[in-house]
């Protein structure tokens, strides 16, 4: 019986694991864009469902390897486009986001033929390569986790030295302080675009990824993804402040890591598909309010300290 229980609680991890780090690459291009350009790119949804399609195509069409590179490149794409839309047509960043996302579901459908699904059952993808050639060892049961984690800890890594380049650091300047880039004879049009194009790269293969793991795309396969990124990003924010760049990548993976844990448990009790939005609108919520609300209960504890000692203040004088 116990062993039973553990390993049911192993397999939940293990899923939660992989999709957890599939979403923390949407994670890190959030954190990207949101952290340090202080730009909320809302085609986060669009760009993944394009990433999702572009590698689809590719991949059914017999190549699997480079479904990878076609999917970023068509994230790259759309994120100079969401990025160009902003600084060098005057539209503010929420707005040519939601005009970018909106614009990718008409895409996204052609793309993907003029349908709205594609099946891969058949297809061979990078995870059933990576099967096939574990087939027979005690990792067969895992590839769909080490294929994730190899690109994790790819961009990972590319990211955290990204940001100490010239670039990053520009990048990075321009989300603090814009006034200061420019008088420094930086382009904080060029550095946007750059955030930006590197950002939507992440999406889109965070896309890919997802629609080969679970071999099939839908139009609707981006749909909350944003609101997911986001709830990760302040999760993995709560529980990892340091200012280091590598410990905050750190962070957000191990927050889409616990969103994603507590997102499976609640399929795991049987909840109804449509309450998962709720739950996600409930997490996002408790993510954001929980700094202000751990400020605040030092102050409400003493409060009620005080509260305490004037009452038995109050029964001495008695």
């Amino acid at each position: 019986m116990f062993l039973d229980i553990l390993k049911s609680a192993l397999d939940l991890g293990e899923t939660a694991l992989e999709l957890g780090l599939t979403g923390g690459l949407t994670v890190l291009a959030l954190f990207l864009s949101y952290s340090m350009l202080n730009v909320c790119d809302l085609s986060t949804d669009g760009c993944f469902t394009l990433g999702a399609s572009v590698g689809a195509v590719v991949a059914i069409s017999g190549h699997p390897w480079l479904s990878i590179p076609a999917a970023m490149t068509a994230g790259l794409l759309s994120g100079f486009t969401t990025a160009f839309i902003q600084t060098k047509m005057g539209v503010d960043s929420l707005l040519s986001g939601i005009i970018v996302n909106t614009a990718l579901y008409s895409v996204n459908i052609a793309v993907m033929g003029n349908s709205s699904i594609l099946n891969m059952n058949k297809t061979v993808t990078l995870f059933t390569m990576l099967k096939n050639k574990l087939q027979g060892t005690a990792l067969a049961g895992h590839y769909k986790l080490i294929v994730v984690l190899i690109f994790v800890v790819l961009v990972s890594v590319f990211l955290a030295l990204f940001l100490k380049t010239r670039i990053g650091l520009a990048i990075r300047a321009t989300g603090n302080n814009p006034a200061m880039v420019r008088s420094s004879s930086i382009n904080p049009v060029v550095t946007t675009i750059i955030g930006l194009c590197v950002a939507n790269t992440f999406t889109a293969l965070s896309g890919c990824l997802m629609a080969q793991a679970q071999k099939s795309v839908n139009i609707d396969i981006g749909s909350g993804m944003v609101t997911i990124a986001l709830a990760s990003l302040l999760i993995g924010r709560t529980f990892f402040s340091h200012k280091k760049i590598p410990v905050q990548i750190v962070g957000a993976l191990v927050g889409a890591f616990i969103f994603r844990l507590v997102y499976t448990i609640a399929l795991r009790f049987n909840m109804p598909a449509y309450m998962l939005k709720m739950i996600s609108s409930i997490i996002v919520v408790m993510a954001i309010s929980g700094p202000y609300l751990k400020s605040r209960f030092p102050l409400l504890y003493r409060k009620l300290q005080l509260k305490k000692g004037a009452g038995k203040d109050g029964e001495q004088d008695a």
